[in-house]
């Protein structure tokens, strides 16, 4: 077990669930078609945090609205930060996350980017083991369906004041979530934004906070415009280099086969360090596929399509796992298929083998989950 893989969920969470939980013929029909994000469990885990108390009063609450004041500094300078994992139910019946100390320590890094409180990771781990545990019937039984958890925090300061809050609440939510794909994969069509850019070195790029995808919303819109289902980011400096897939990372597939090696783009601060795109590169050594970090252009890819040596492309993240990519677009790049335009199979190989992890249909060499229930 990696330090960073390790540690204990244990922490001082009252427990008051809510007194009218969700009946079990509702849950069931929210189960059999959950979508991703529409419907919610019935409880919520929350913290608070002042600079005279530090963390305190956590608990685990019905489910329900939050009061406002108009002047709370988050709706105002944008302190707010989030995460997102999943909760699996394997064969056995047994209940567990994906790393979720990772997560912990993600979100800590982006407190710590935006200046706000950082939560400690016991108390991050131990929130999401007491909502599963409660709520542990909102889990779906099938493999292709999981409990999509939302760990989120901002600033609760009342006042209008430019600075960093001295109050911030933290909360757990979760939602069922469906097969990403439930049709089988599909293929997304992309379009490179050399208008807008998602993030700048010494910026909020590392960071999972708010901000950023309120800034990259127009330039989704604008690749749902030229009939594209994601927009990729390039580099802010050169508007050159290939750095992600609206939310996602991005690797790419050289060859085929017994010879078949990974690219993704290198880490550089504006690049979110996605928990998949880190467990993919020891995914595809298990694999024997040979995985390196670099740069990647869009002459690059374009012309590695056309020549044929880049085979393959796909993003990756929490919701999807692996989201194969087959059509680039581009205003002035032109467009190109990537491969025959479907789903390559070392793309479909390194998905299942990183689902049957996951969901525990095949060993899990690196303890990676986290046992809950």
């Amino acid at each position: 077990m990696t330090a960073t893989d390790a540690g204990t969920g244990l922490w001082d969470i009252a427990l008051n669930p809510t007194a009218t939980p969700t009946d079990d013929a509702t849950r069931e029909a929210v189960l059999a078609d959950p979508g991703f994000g529409r419907k919610f469990t019935d409880n919520m885990v929350r913290a608070k945090w002042t600079a005279e108390r530090g963390w305190h009063d956590a608990e685990l609450v019905g489910y329900g609205p939050l009061l406002l004041d108009p002047a709370t500094n988050f709706i105002h300078y944008g302190q707010a930060i989030f995460e997102g994992l999943k909760a699996y139910r394997h064969a056995d019946g047994s209940i567990k996350t994906f790393r979720p100390f990772r997560n912990a320590q993600r979100f800590a890094n982006s407190a710590r980017r935006l200046a706000m409180a950082e939560l400690p990771e016991e108390l991050f781990v131990g929130s999401i083991e007491a909502l599963v545990r409660e709520d542990r019937e909102w889990v779906p039984q099938d493999a292709e369906k999981s409990l999509y958890l939302r760990p989120f925090m901002f600033s609760t300061e009342i006042g209008l004041g430019v600075k960093p809050a001295d109050a911030y609440e933290y909360l757990l939510i979760a939602s069922p979530a469906g097969a990403y794909f439930p049709k089988g994969i599909k293929p997304v069509s992309v379009w490179l934004s050399d208008d807008y850019v998602r993030a700048a070195p010494g910026g909020t790029g590392e960071a999972k906070c708010a901000g950023n995808y309120a800034a990259s919303l127009i330039a989704q819109a604008e690749a749902s415009q030229h009939g594209c289902d994601q927009v990729v980011w390039l580099d802010a400096a050169e508007r050159k280099w290939i750095e992600e897939m609206g939310g996602m990372n991005l690797y790419f597939v050289y060859g085929s086969g017994d010879s078949a090696r990974l690219l993704t783009p290198r880490l550089t601060g504006s690049l979110l360090p996605g928990i998949t795109r880190d467990s993919l590169l020891t995914v595809a050594a298990d694999l024997g596929i040979r995985a390196d970090e670099g740069e990647i252009s869009i002459e690059d890819w374009k012309e590695g399509c056309a020549s044929g040596e880049i085979s393959e492309v796909f993003a990756c993240g929490t919701a999807a796992v692996i989201t194969p990519v087959g059509e680039v677009k581009s205003r002035t790049s032109g467009a190109w298929t990537v491969g025959d335009g479907g789903t390559g199979p070392i793309t479909a190989r390194l998905r299942q083998e990183l689902l049957d992890i996951q969901t525990g249909a095949i060993p899990d060499r690196h303890n990676w989950l986290h046992a809950i229930c």
